[in-house]
């Protein structure tokens, strides 16, 4: 072997890609020096000799290092992975927001304003990403519009206009430029030499200037397969939306579907998410309103990533989780961090649920989007859409049924974020009836924080003190328990996956 750039051992990485192994499927990347290409454990290409390769634990450093991504196994489609995430916070929040595209674009921010926004020095974030990353930030914000430009010029039928206004290039001469640099072809080029797929996306317009608005207010559909590494326990995840499920805002139309409507800066669409065991993956219908909405689309795919949690690396997790002796048995593989389209939608379904049962709190949901939340018709499906934090603040609620001080913390909750909407969760603590279990709710689903174990949960307090009940030598035995020291402990056992064992524990029968 040539070289070697990544945490993984080699000999792992050697194993793994000659068995197309998908656990690790993004994981690391196979640099094949003769042929100056990269590629994904799962390639589907006849394997090159141990000698011509280089592994690499990220694609930002294959490209640095002079190597294309492979077109057969298209790097740009694997989950992502990074060792610190879980653990560098900042860093993680700092990749969240640029894969939501806040620095491309013609709303673009600077790299500064990133900064003052997480509350570090600009040299102190190019420094995360250089040591955590392996690449600038500059350049990781580019290299993810091509690989969100490439995965689009392979799955759909965008014209090449659209597909650079969806990447956030402003120019279609420069969308063309930076292509060409990097993966030593022009989009159109690729195109030609892309597998053709069988789409439902509209083709139209051509521009020197990318305008932010293009042609008629007509809806755009489009699809794209979003990739995961197993396992993945879908059943338990399709049966735990089907019990919280929104009617119209959420539907379950089969055993291998999930769906929803959503509103990203102001952008209205819904998607469509059907499992594909056998590819480990997800096939996403993706509606947008109109094509307007492309400008949106790298944060509406970044999102739907989240909702489903597709980048968690379960190996990783679930050897943490199991270091709890209790649980080991118990653990069922591939279970997920399901989240919710914003955290505002979190801190609203926390608030229902107080003190209720999930039963009672899902009607509650139910109540509140239908007669709060905006219906709409986009492509002839009648959908309605969470309510706005505005709507919310101004709402009587009075087909709530529920104490009148849980109506006013939702009140609050929408008044608050509306006039704060870039607040930490943490600031909510200052409203009146939001405690520290919407807030850790919030923050577990609303913003996917992994490490969240939610102690003050009922369910997860009677299912930590019947685990260690029955795990204690003397079972005959009223076993006397430190709740709050027992879970103070397991919490740092399992850091940084703490919001994983919550939903083991709901899981738990």
């Amino acid at each position: 072997m040539i070289d070697h750039d990544c945490t993984i051992a080699s000999e792992i990485c050697r194993k793994a890609r000659l068995a197309r192994d998908a656990r690790f499927d993004g994981q690391f990347f196979t640099g094949v020096i003769t042929t100056g290409i990269y590629c994904r454990s799962i390639c589907p290409a006849v394997s090159p000799k141990e000698e011509n390769v280089r592994y690499f634990d990220s694609p930002f450093k294959a490209a640095n290092a002079g190597l294309r991504p492979c077109l057969r196994c298209r790097p740009d489609s694997a989950p992502g992975s990074f060792a610190w995430k879980g653990v560098a916070t900042t860093l993680e929040r700092a990749v969240s927001l640029i894969d939501m595209g806040v620095l491309t674009g013609v709303d673009a921010i600077s790299i500064e304003q990133l900064s003052a926004r997480l509350g570090v020095s600009s040299r102190y974030l190019r420094k995360l990403f250089t040591e955590g990353v392996g690449t600038s930030v500059k350049q990781y914000a580019q290299y993810r519009q091509l690989m969100l430009a490439k995965q689009l010029l392979h799955q759909t039928e965008l014209s090449i206009t659209q597909v650079g206004l969806a990447a956030g290039f402003n120019s279609i001469r420069r969308f063309n430029e930076v292509f060409k640099q990097i993966l030593k072809l022009t989009p159109s080029s690729f195109r030609k030499q892309a597998v053709p797929v069988n789409t439902n996306t509209q083709v139209s317009c051509h521009s020197t200037v990318i305008e932010p608005v293009i042609c008629a207010a007509e809806p755009l559909k489009l699809s794209v397969e979003l990739f995961y590494r197993p396992p993945f326990a879908w059943q338990q995840q399709h049966d735990f939306y089907q019990i919280r499920a929104v009617h119209n805002m959420e539907w379950l139309e089969s055993d291998n579907n999930y769906g929803r409507s959503f509103t990203t800066n102001g952008v209205s669409g819904y998607f469509d998410a059907k499992h594909n065991k056998i590819r480990n993956s997800f096939n996403i219908d993706i509606v947008l309103e109109n094509e307007q909405g492309l400008v949106e689309l790298s944060a509406i795919i970044a999102n739907i990533k989240r909702v489903l949690d597709l980048d968690a690396n379960m190996q990783a997790i679930e050897q943490v989780l199991h270091l709890l002796a209790p649980l080991q048995q118990k653990i069922i593989p591939g279970l997920r961090l399901l989240g919710t389209w914003s955290s505002f939608e979190a801190g609203c379904r926390a608030v229902l649920g107080q003190q209720v049962s999930i039963i009672q709190a899902s009607k509650l949901l139910n109540q509140l989007v239908l007669a709060y939340g905006e219906r709409r018709i986009i492509a002839n499906k009648e959908v309605v859409l969470f309510p706005t934090a505005e709507v919310i603040a101004n709402a009587s609620l009075e087909e709530l049924k529920m104490p009148g001080a849980r109506k006013l913390a939702l009140n609050a909750l929408g008044k608050f974020v509306t006039q704060y909407p870039a607040a930490e969760l943490n600031d909510w603590l200052s409203i009146k009836g939001i405690g520290p279990w919407t807030i850790a709710y919030a923050q577990m689903r609303g913003a996917s924080s992994p490490d969240v174990l939610l102690c003050g949960d009922l369910v997860v307090k009677k299912r930590v003190l019947a685990l260690y009940q029955q795990y204690s030598e003397t079972p005959n035995q009223a076993l006397e328990i430190d709740y709050s020291a027992l879970t103070k402990d397991i919490a740092t056992t399992v850091s940084p996956w703490g919001s994983y064992l919550t939903f083991q524990l709901w899981n738990l029968s």
